[in-house]
């Protein structure tokens, strides 16, 4: 049953809420945890340099239903900017009811308005296959690429 979810741009009373979503899908998809204080100051410091994102929540009388967090990357191939979805959570009790692809739409709306908007770009765990198939039915395709990271200590 899909309800009616109001999307809007995260705000900073949302912090606790975003902060808690990416420390339970942090536990759920990858098996870690994170530092509280860690999380808090990032969602506090990407609210506060609105340049390096925004976040999306979607709500449901009152309550926080989901979110996601959109990042930029500059792409001198296209000449535009690939919005990066990311920290994608969605409450348990909200699940299968339409809250990411409302999310979703709200993206493809608002980067509509941009014309330097060149797409979208998410990664997933390779064995999440729900969300996986979540991604596939709203049009996403699977690129070539891998991801390859390194991390500095701090």
């Amino acid at each position: 049953m899909q309800k009616n979810f109001m999307i809007r741009r995260g705000r900073p009373d949302d912090l606790e809420t975003i902060a808690r979503f990416n420390i339970a899908m942090a536990r759920e998809t990858e098996g870690i945890e994170l530092e509280t204080e860690t999380i808090r100051a990032g969602v506090r410091n990407l609210m506060q340099n609105p340049e390096r994102g925004f976040y999306l929540v979607a709500e449901s009388e009152s309550a926080i239903a989901g979110c996601l967090m959109i990042t930029f990357e500059w792409s001198d191939w296209r000449n535009g900017l690939f919005w990066w979805i990311q920290s994608v959570y969605v409450q348990p009790e909200f699940r299968r009811q339409g809250v990411y692809r409302r999310l979703y739409a709200t993206i493809q709306k608002e980067a509509h308005r941009d014309p330097m908007i060149c797409g979208f770009r998410l990664y997933v765990e390779k064995n999440n296959e729900h969300a996986i198939q979540t991604y596939r039915s709203l049009g996403m395709g699977e690129t070539p690429y891998r991801i390859f990271e390194q991390t500095s200590e701090r």
